[in-house]
């Protein structure tokens, strides 16, 4: 484990908050990434206090190729996904892209008297097809996505990051629209590190 995954833990202490999720669809860059903390994070320290308010965010009819080119250019790893009205409808990271390019095999399979039983599960084997084909950010983005509230405590952003292994948790208000995101790095920084 190394330091931030320590300090992560150590924020995400004690929390049990349960996590939110967005709705399901899918993009156009809306503004450029702000990384500066906002002072020491405390035990009482909120969201607010430590996210990043100018986010780059896309719709789902965005490209995939222009995708990675924004990546690539703003040094992100991934983008919330927006509707036309800023409703957080998705999230797309490096991992989907990845994902676009990688081997897909389907689930070994049996045939007992004509019928074929599937011996890993059909719907992974789905959903990386979906995004291996997918030319839009509609066609790639994780559409569960763990959502945050600018009033809610610093240590519940940490807890889902480490509970569900993911970098960034989108902070979104109570119509959920996107207002901002919350990183590692954000909370790391936060904490004076």
């Amino acid at each position: 484990m190394d330091t931030e995954e320590r300090d992560l833990d150590a924020a995400a202490e004690g929390s049990g908050e349960p996590a939110t999720e967005a709705g399901e669809t899918a993009a156009e860059p809306v503004g450029e990434t702000a990384a500066e903390p906002v002072g020491e994070a405390t035990s009482e320290s909120t969201v607010a206090d430590v996210m990043e308010r100018d986010v780059i965010s896309v719709r789902p009819e965005t490209g995939v190729q222009e995708l990675a080119e924004l990546m690539h250019e703003r040094h992100i790893g991934g983008a919330p996904v927006v509707d036309g009205e800023g409703r957080l409808v998705g999230i797309v990271t490096d991992g989907d892209l990845i994902a676009e390019s990688a081997d897909i095999h389907a689930p070994a399979q049996i045939d007992i008297f004509g019928a074929i039983v599937y011996l890993g599960s059909f719907h992974k084997y789905e959903e990386r097809l979906r995004k291996a084909v997918g030319a839009t950010v509609g066609d790639v983005m994780t559409t569960k996505v763990h959502t945050v509230h600018p009033g809610d405590r610093v240590r519940k952003a940490a807890t889902l990051m480490r509970d569900h292994k993911i970098n960034r948790v989108p902070v979104v208000d109570e119509d959920g629209k996107l207002v901002g995101l919350v990183t590692r790095t954000d909370i790391v920084h936060s904490l004076g590190l």
